[in-house]
């Protein structure tokens, strides 16, 4: 339940102070479009939310949408965390009803009809302002006005990326001076350190507007393609989801190095990769505890392997119906597919998209993740951008859901330990709740690593609590889990 009965708000816009409205209704200034109440939700919204567009290609119309949310705390003190979701191509919205909104989908007390939602009392929003961004164009509700638009590597989103904070802090004044974070997980695990490091540069340039940039963090990353790979079949032994003699078969046939396995002109190494793939193919890989319930959690690529295929598997392919029950879903409601299908009912409803904003004749149906054919990954590694980074002074943290298969603590650790950096605090548990929440260990240069027990792919969705309290307790002063 929300924590006050009332929630009419007294909004300080610039040039121009509201007074205590008289009802809950929104209340919006030329650029800014405050939401009170949303389709879905039983009364006022017992938050600050804020939705728009800023612009960041003059040239070719590119708008890019965002979710802004106030701390529940003390906004004006308070980090401000700008979150991309992973992907590339999954909407702010996923991060924001799955990950680290207030806001959930009741996925448990659907039974038909429009989908109800209820305000989530673990979310990031208690001890932080959150920008929840739709990158890269494509993505959720950002368009562009001309197909070149579309166009863009991931060095150029970095740059798109500073461009929103440019403009969106220079309409928010009141949030320049805040501790500024960038965050997100999964593909965006190269997303954040490209958008964190152009930020940084920029900030030693006297003719640019100073960011308040503190630091960065990134969870179940993306770093490094021979690291994520060169993870999983040693992941896969640990956990136990292959035997002791697959193990010993693979590592007799293709060697050491999992990343580079010559399986195709090697028949021992083949043979034993393909044992292996045949093995876990029906394990979910991105909690591998949890039951794997169909296309909305990922699409099967045919003839293409657990090690071929990269790992940005969260690919909604599901059509667009304007009814659904608890029936016809046809999957139990344990599978938390269900809260994302039920996502696209709430995002595609004419009602929801004006309280929003959306521009008419956008975008067409929203997906919750969207394949983008026109953007194009440009580095193959951002180790490079975490030393930069770090040495510069800049606070990271990485984390890691412990089951997860697509992006691996183990491959996550391995290149951290080739950054080389020496131990300032050592492997360690951290708590949540009086429980072990994950493990912890502390490096030079502003680094810190943790892994969350029990969680998948994105560790918030499935241990919020505990993922609350990690972040609550980095970014405080002490800044030690």
């Amino acid at each position: 339940m929300p924590p006050t009965a009332c929630c009419c708000f007294v909004f300080l816009l610039p040039l121009l102070v509201l007074g205590a409205t008289t009802s809950c209704w929104s209340v919006a200034e030329a650029r800014r479009n405050v939401i009170t109440h949303i389709k879905g939700f039983d009364g006022c919204l017992p938050f600050h939310l804020e939705t728009g567009y800023v612009e960041v290609d003059e040239e070719h119309g590119v708008r890019l949408f965002y979710y802004f949310i106030e701390s529940e705390r003390k906004p004006a003190e308070d980090p401000l965390i700008l979150w991309i979701t992973g992907g590339p191509g999954c909407s702010a919205l996923s991060g924001l009803l799955f990950e680290i909104g207030p806001l959930k989908l009741d996925v448990a007390g659907y039974t038909e009809g429009f989908p109800q939602l209820f305000y989530f009392q673990d979310a990031w929003t208690k001890v932080s302002n959150v920008i929840f961004l739709d990158a890269p164009v494509g993505t959720g509700f950002s368009y562009a006005r001309d197909e070149a638009g579309y166009n863009v590597t991931l060095t150029g989103l970095g740059r798109r990326i500073h461009t929103f904070l440019d403009k969106w802090l220079a309409e928010h004044q009141e949030f320049v001076s805040n501790p500024l974070y960038i965050g997100g997980d999964s593909y965006s695990g190269y997303t954040v350190p490209v958008t964190a490091l152009d930020i940084a540069a920029s900030n030693g340039d006297d003719h640019v507007s100073r960011i308040n940039l503190k630091g960065y963090l990134v969870g179940n990353p993306g770093t490094d393609d021979r690291y994520e790979k060169g993870g999983k079949v040693p992941f896969m032994h640990g956990m136990g989801l292959i035997s002791e003699e697959m193990y010993e078969a693979v590592q007799l046939g293709c060697g050491e190095d999992f990343y580079d396995m010559p399986g195709t002109s090697n028949p021992l190494c083949a043979s034993a990769l393909e044992a292996i793939d045949m093995a876990t193919s029906d394990v979910n890989p991105v909690h591998i505890l949890e039951p794997f319930c169909g296309k909305a959690l990922r699409e099967r690529v045919p003839g293409i392997s657990i090690f071929q295929a990269r790992s940005m598997l969260v690919r909604d392919r599901v059509e667009h119906p304007e009814f659904l029950s608890r029936e016809n879903l046809g999957l139990p409601v344990e599978c938390r597919d269900n809260g994302y299908r039920l996502s696209y009912i709430w995002a595609d409803d004419p009602e929801v998209r004006a309280s929003l904003g959306i521009h008419n004749g956008s975008i067409g149906s929203w997906s919750r993740c969207n394949n983008l054919t026109r953007f194009t990954t440009d580095l193959d590694s951002v180790i490079p951008h975490h030393v930069i980074l770090t040495k510069a002074g800049y606070r990271a943290l990485v984390y890691s859901g412990d089951h997860d298969l697509d992006m691996t603590f183990v491959g996550t650790q391995a290149w951290i330990r080739s950054l080389k950096y020496p131990i300032v605090n050592d492997w360690r548990p951290w708590h949540s709740n009086g429980q072990v929440a994950g493990f912890t260990r502390t490096y030079a240069h502003n680094l810190t690593y943790a892994t969350v027990k029990g969680a998948g792919h994105t560790a918030p969705e499935y241990k919020p609590k505990e993922c609350l309290d990690m972040l609550e307790r980095w970014m405080s002063p002490a800044g030690q889990l």
